[in-house]
């Protein structure tokens, strides 16, 4: 799992974070290519309390309207499903993240 935003934390930092009021979200895009439609997520993005998931989400918005409706059938179906994530803030994955990221530290204090 790729994450983006949680260089050189600790799981406990990851925690306070969390209960600060940050969440684990990615965002979505699509590319089409006539009859190949391909829809993608992102990196999964750690996003601060004070921080807009539609801004981090912009340019993936961005990319789906220029790019994504080309494709047939699915172009016009996927692409406003990857805006209307976006613009709402990303897709959020806090539970499923922070369950991963406990699974995987082994350690006292180990830097994610």
């Amino acid at each position: 799992m790729h994450l983006r935003g949680i260089d050189a934390l600790t799981l406990a930092d990851v925690e306070a974070k969390l209960r600060e009021g940050a969440r684990f979200v990615f965002f979505e895009y699509c590319i089409s290519l006539i009859f190949v439609t391909l829809r993608r997520p992102s990196a999964v993005v750690l996003l601060r309390k004070d921080e807009l998931g539609l801004v981090r989400g912009l340019p993936y918005t961005l990319i789906s309207l220029l790019l994504g409706w080309w494709g047939l059938p699915w172009g016009i179906v996927y692409t406003p499903m990857a805006v209307f994530t976006n613009l709402s803030g990303g897709r959020e994955v806090t539970a499923e993240v922070y369950a991963f990221l406990q699974s995987s530290a082994s350690g006292v204090g180990q830097v994610l």
